[in-house]
């Protein structure tokens, strides 16, 4: 407990991308557009599921769920990193940096779990459509998502509090966007070998064992979708099994990099351009690969769209 005490009071310095950008101004700005884009676009994927009944179905709930998470990861980052830019301010305080930690492994451990359901959903719907509403019951979906929150909360808040029990003497420099174990540990004074072992373990554990629901439910899908004798049908289902599996992609590759890989392929520039990539990009794309290719949220974003229009700008 006397590291505890003596610790609270200092300040970590966040030596994110933005301050190691040849052209800092440049990339400010762009990462403004994309905190922008992610607000909106996760904003009115949100706005339009509460508000259109026809999407009162445990696929687009589960799609909520998800704009909701990206939606709070980018905030958790991306607000602080421009204000401290602007500012010319990187400080963090160690309980802000043990905040920032949890809450970004939480949104990313449930955001890991929640694809695994998602896919799940399409395997379900797909493979067996008659008993679609018998398993994916409103009860059924809600469970999904509370074992998503709860178990990715409690890995975090484990990681988050044996992270920072660590005396950390090398500097109080992090060379990082944002506050995540693998740089942290690179200013422990004690040997964590063990500890990035068992964070290694753990990565692999919460991310592997998603993935390879992931892969089995399309691998189904896919069997399924080829034996269909509808064209139409198999159209629809592609199209709607690319938009979840480009969101995997890009999610699992950026997690992949930063908890799989050993450290000794880390560098400080490659670490921070992936996470800027899984902070910021990433959930500013994720409503746009889903409502641009799916009939049904456009046609009900245009329904909100008009209702909204209408009640500003009542016909006489």
């Amino acid at each position: 407990m006397e590291f505890w005490n003596s610790t609270l009071g200092t300040e970590f310095i966040l030596v994110g991308i933005l301050n190691d950008s040849q052209s800092p101004e440049l990339l400010c700005a762009t990462v403004a557009v994309l905190y922008m884009l992610a607000l909106t676009s996760n904003g009115l994927m949100l706005l339009v599921i509460i508000m259109d009944v026809r999407l009162h179905v445990p696929m687009y709930h589960l799609l909520g769920q998800l704009s909701l998470m990206d939606l709070l990861f980018t905030s958790v980052v991306t607000p602080k990193a421009l204000v401290d830019f602007l500012r010319r301010e990187n400080t963090i305080s160690f309980r802000g940096c043990a905040l920032q930690m949890f809450l970004a492994l939480t949104l990313g451990g449930t955001e890991d779990l929640l694809l695994a359901f998602m896919a799940y959903d399409r395997y379900v719907a797909i493979c067996h459509p008659l008993n679609y509403t018998d398993l994916m019951r409103p009860r059924v979906c809600w469970i999904m998502v509370a074992t998503s929150w709860i178990l990715a909360s409690l890995s975090a808040l484990g990681h988050t509090m044996y992270t920072m029990h660590f005396s950390f003497c090398m500097s109080w420099e992090i060379r990082h966007l944002l506050c995540e174990i693998p740089p942290l540990l690179k200013l422990a004074c004690a040997d964590t070998s063990r500890y990035e072992l068992m964070v290694y373990a753990t990565g692999v554990t919460f991310l592997l064992l998603p993935l390879s629901a992931i892969v089995a439910s399309y691998t189904l899908i896919l069997y399924t979708v080829l034996h269909m004798p509808s064209n139409e049908g198999r159209k629809k289902a592609l199209v709607t099994c690319s938009s979840h599996l480009t969101v995997v992609g890009m999610f699992y590759g950026a997690a992949t990099f930063m908890y799989v890989l050993p450290s000794s392929l880390h560098s400080p520039r490659q670490d921070n351009i992936i996470s800027v990539f899984y902070t910021i990009v990433t959930p500013a794309l994720n409503p746009l690969i889903y409502s641009l290719r799916n009939k049904e949220v456009m046609g009900a974003l245009r329904r909100v769209l008009g209702k909204f229009i209408l009640a500003a700008y009542p016909l006489p």
